[in-house]
């Protein structure tokens, strides 16, 4: 299956939180990283979800944001995964910025051209790709 969600990170069910309706779904990625999935506690059961079952995490690249400094800075987006850009490639009106998160694994975030510009974004600098948990897809292989 091909699927046009530019973000796809392989890794693997740390922990799941049930609630009544939603769960949280921890997964460990390769370079030590985790994301936080929030997902319906039908679609844990439907993925046959346990601890430590491989999975891929889906994130479109626009839902990403990427922050230049956030220090002291507290939010309320549970994924913020830093890294070091490695590419920007400038279009009309958006920019698709490349984050090396170590170890192989990256990231793309799609923001606006007005934002990059505002952030001074370029190749080599630090940043944070932020995006909530509720924006991560689950799957798993059938």
């Amino acid at each position: 299956m091909q699927i046009s969600a530019r973000n796809q990170l392989s890794g693997t069910v740390k922990s799941i939180s049930n609630g009544a309706v939603n769960s949280e779904v921890v997964v460990s990625l390769p370079n030590g990283s985790e994301i936080v999935a929030s997902i319906t506690c039908e679609s844990v059961k439907n993925l046959e979800l346990v601890e430590g079952k491989p999975v891929v995490a889906l994130v479109k690249a626009g839902t990403v944001l990427i922050a230049a400094d956030l220090h002291n800075i507290k939010l309320s987006a549970r994924n913020q995964l830093a890294g070091t850009i490695s590419h920007i490639e400038r279009g009309a009106v958006h920019s698709l910025v490349e984050l090396d998160l170590g170890n192989g694994l990256g990231l793309s975030a799609s923001i606006t051209v007005k934002s990059a510009e505002e952030l001074n974004l370029c190749a080599g600098q630090k940043a944070t790709a932020v995006f909530k948990a509720g924006a991560v897809i689950l799957g798993v292989a059938a």
